[in-house]
């Protein structure tokens, strides 16, 4: 699961608001606990502070970029993630204390504090031909993985003898990789942001033209690889994959945890945080502080 600004997943659940009437939460043999003294103890760790955090930042992400983010987008998000992870997808909510509505909630946030990046980021022309460098559009491939370098050196020989015609044979035969080995080896379509590929993967695929494999194993964790490029589109002219660009710089915003502080304590000022209880007053002082330096910078 993707990592979440100020609190992990877990501590994303909704927070029963701790009323001043002080309701008992539980009872027992010794006693009872109200809500005060829950409350009291529980603003007292970080995990605690950590939520209370969230829950600011949320409302006023809500208020200034709410309209922004559509539930569809929400869902489509979740949908995703839901079909990356198949079958066991409850048991990853479950590791990591979640339910399908916190993770929703989870997934807004995101995208709320990604509208706020977007809003406060002057994204230069430095900055494309920076990103442009690294830039490669999707592209599609095959792949053949065995365990043994020599085993590698062995399907590469066949395939030159047959100019690589039987390469989605040869990957049904040897592949390890039972995902993809009776499609022929074919993955899905990638580009250089794909964070789930190997490095040195990627770096011998995007090397490749159209129809052309690797002619040396490419060696991984996982083992080596016989690659053959199916689909190569031409990388074209930087000025046609601007809104690309901005999108990947964003999204590298996103991991980025300098630029998140900066966007995070413009968003707070904005919103006028007054924090009532005197043991949390100094809660968001890293963020209004950085704000406050920022600007006499």
């Amino acid at each position: 699961m993707k990592k979440w600004l100020l609190a992990a997943a877990g501590l994303l659940l909704t927070v029963t608001t701790l009323s001043a009437c002080s309701k008992t939460v539980a009872t027992t043999s010794g006693g009872k606990i109200t809500e005060s003294e829950y409350y009291d103890s529980m603003k007292k760790t970080s995990s605690g502070k950590q939520i209370l955090e969230q829950m600011i930042l949320d409302k006023v992400l809500e208020k200034q970029y709410g309209d922004k983010v559509s539930q569809k987008e929400v869902n489509t998000q979740y949908n995703a993630y839901k079909k990356q992870y198949g079958s066991s997808f409850s048991s990853v909510l479950s590791q990591n204390s979640m339910t399908a509505s916190s993770f929703k909630k989870s997934i807004r946030s995101n995208l709320l504090l990604k509208e706020a990046v977007k809003a406060n980021e002057k994204i230069t022309h430095k900055q494309l031909v920076k990103q442009w460098k690294s830039y490669q559009p999707k592209t599609t491939v095959a792949h053949i993985l065995v365990a043994k370098k020599s085993t590698a050196e062995k399907i590469i020989t066949q395939l030159n003898s047959d100019q690589g015609k039987n390469f989605s044979q040869l990957a049904k035969k040897y592949s390890t990789d039972s995902s993809t080995k009776n499609k022929g080896g074919k993955l899905s379509a990638f580009d250089n942001t794909d964070s789930s590929l190997d490095s040195t993967f990627k770096k011998a695929a995007f090397a490749l033209k159209q129809g052309e494999y690797t002619k040396t194993p490419v060696k991984t964790s996982y083992g080596y690889h016989i690659i053959k490029s199916i689909n190569r589109p031409a990388k074209g002219k930087m000025s046609d994959h601007t809104a690309e660009l901005k999108t990947q710089i964003i999204d590298n915003d996103m991991n980025d945890s300098t630029v998140l502080q900066s966007v995070v304590a413009k968003v707070l000022k904005k919103g006028n945080v007054s924090i009532k209880d005197n043991d949390l007053k100094d809660i968001l002082s890293n963020y209004l502080s950085s704000s406050s330096s920022s600007s006499s910078n």
